[in-house]
């Protein structure tokens, strides 16, 4: 899978909010954007629920619409979303050594 340089991990500083819609019920829950990048030409975010005790994390495909807002998709294809998965757990996790628990 090709990356490039536009690789990001968010600092708490520089926390950023995401307010998702579920377009089946309405209902609106905050995420924090804890990671972006792009592989093999398509972007995807990496989202914490803001109340968030156990370190869960969603992942989304992102496309920008025409009017500069970005939409969110959940990945459906399996074989994304391992490759996805595993590029974000490597870019958020790199310094956590498993082998120290």
């Amino acid at each position: 899978m090709k990356k490039n340089d536009k690789e990001e991990i968010l600092e708490e500083e520089e926390s950023i909010v995401v307010t998702l819609t579920d377009l089946e019920d309405g209902s609106e829950k905050e995420f924090e954007l804890i990671g972006e990048g792009e592989l093999n030409g398509v972007r995807y975010f990496a989202l914490a629920p803001l109340e968030n005790e156990d370190g869960e994390y969603y992942i989304f495909r992102g496309t920008e619409e025409e009017n500069g807002d970005m939409t969110f998709e959940t990945i459906e294809d399996d074989k994304e979303f391992e490759e996805v998965e595993d590029y974000f757990n490597d870019l958020l996790f790199s310094d956590f050594d498993y082998d120290q628990q």
